[in-house]
């Protein structure tokens, strides 16, 4: 009797221990498919912060944009910081990787110089813009001290990151003066101009030492912190205007957050700012294969904000459009791997679990748009107290 038990008794055991397996699967497949909301995205602040050390003025952001656009900070004088980061193009350029030194010509008509040995820069030239607001999170207290910079994160501060392009050889440094010494000679140009030891004087009047490569920096980042574009219809709607979205966009809003784009596109700047491998093709105008900073050829999220001035996209400047963008979203979680340097377990999932539909490309695309914000300082100065043309040699 109590063996006929057991063996009724089985099945339902069995039944149960498969129901509860299933449970737990079903259970965990809901935790993957958690949907971001819209508490993960955020309005950009209305105030910057500024690091303790280094407070504003309007001398000192005077004082940063000469420099930023002056060429006397380039080892050949022929390239400014605003050579590949210029306001028409919303403080970046519209190339697929920057001509820097040894260039001549704007936008797409750039080209080297003859003879010429200096490569293209390594990756797409990153938008200025918005970059007081670079690290910044939903619910964190912000130090724009420690604000992470560039596609590899190498910078932390915009006073850090205006100094690393000089020395590079690509970008502002040429082959006239080695790595170790170019600031030490950009810095004694600097104190042989009148104009400049009387700006310095001005905005760093307590110090003994004043053109230093310390305050270089400090000025430059003050410029950089007023280019701000941080009213967009999108930051009006997260403040409470229903209205400033229009019916499409809000539907192409709810799509970004289905599709899972808002898991490393977050926060108020919709960007986590962390590293992900997602196999982007290199550019051709590269000679090596761009791996990366740590080998892995993981790069920093970008910001989406006023994408539609900041074509083209990604590291390697390789999508003309936003619609390729999405379509190589829509690729890597097909299963396609577009770099062939990457393997497939290299792949970040955050990416490749992504649920884009061709169908639903335009609509996104709409949201996207609605980031736009073409409120913000265009001023170019006339003249820089080198005496040098104003953005370098564009024309």
């Amino acid at each position: 009797m109590k063996y006929r038990l057991i063996l009724r008794l089985i099945p339902l055991l069995l039944f149960s221990v498969i129901a509860a397996c299933q449970s737990e699967r079903d259970s965990g497949s809901r935790k993957q498919k958690t949907v971001e909301t819209l508490a993960d995205l955020g309005a950009l602040p209305l105030e910057v912060v500024h690091p303790n050390d280094n407070p504003t003025s309007k001398e000192k952001v005077e004082l940063g944009r000469l420099l930023f656009y002056d060429p006397i900070l380039s080892g050949s004088r022929d390239v400014a910081c605003a050579t590949c980061h210029q306001p028409e193009f919303n403080y970046a350029e519209f190339m697929e990787t920057s001509i820097g030194v040894n260039g001549m010509g704007n936008g797409s008509k750039r080209r080297f110089l003859a003879p010429n040995d200096i490569p293209f820069t390594k990756r797409n030239s990153q938008s200025v813009l918005n970059t007081a607001f670079n690290g910044i999170a939903n619910g964190q207290p912000y130090h724009a001290e420690s604000a992470p910079m560039f596609w590899d994160l190498r910078a932390k501060s915009l006073e850090e990151q205006a100094l690393l392009p000089i020395a590079t050889l690509e970008e502002m440094r040429g082959h006239g003066v080695s790595e170790e010494n170019i600031l030490a000679e950009v810095m004694d140009r600097i104190r042989k101009v009148p104009e400049y030891r009387q700006r310095f004087a001005a905005v760093f009047a307590e110090e003994t030492n004043l053109v230093t490569e310390k305050n270089l920096g400090k000025a430059i980042a003050a410029f950089e912190r007023t280019l701000i574009a941080n009213n967009s219809r999108f930051d009006q709607y997260m403040r409470g205007d229903s209205n400033a979205l229009s019916m499409s966009e809000k539907d192409g809003l709810r799509l970004f957050l289905k599709t899972g784009c808002a898991k490393c596109h977050n926060g108020p700047m919709l960007s986590d700012f962390k590293l992900h491998t997602l196999g982007v093709p290199d550019s051709h105008n590269l000679k090596e294969s761009d791996a990366g900073a740590n080998g892995d050829y993981a790069f920093r999220t970008p910001s989406l904000r006023n994408l539609r001035y900041t074509a083209p996209y990604m590291h390697s400047g390789k999508f003309a459009n936003l619609q390729q963008v999405l379509q190589f979203y829509e690729d890597i979680s097909g299963g396609k791997t577009p770099n062939p340097k990457v393997r497939e377990e290299q792949m970040d999932t955050l990416a490749t679990d992504m649920n884009v539909n061709f169908k639903d490309i335009s609509r996104i695309v709409e949201f996207l748009n609605s980031l736009n914000d073409d409120d913000f300082d265009k001023t170019v100065p006339e003249k820089v107290p080198s005496g040098l043309k104003v953005k370098g040699n564009l024309d």
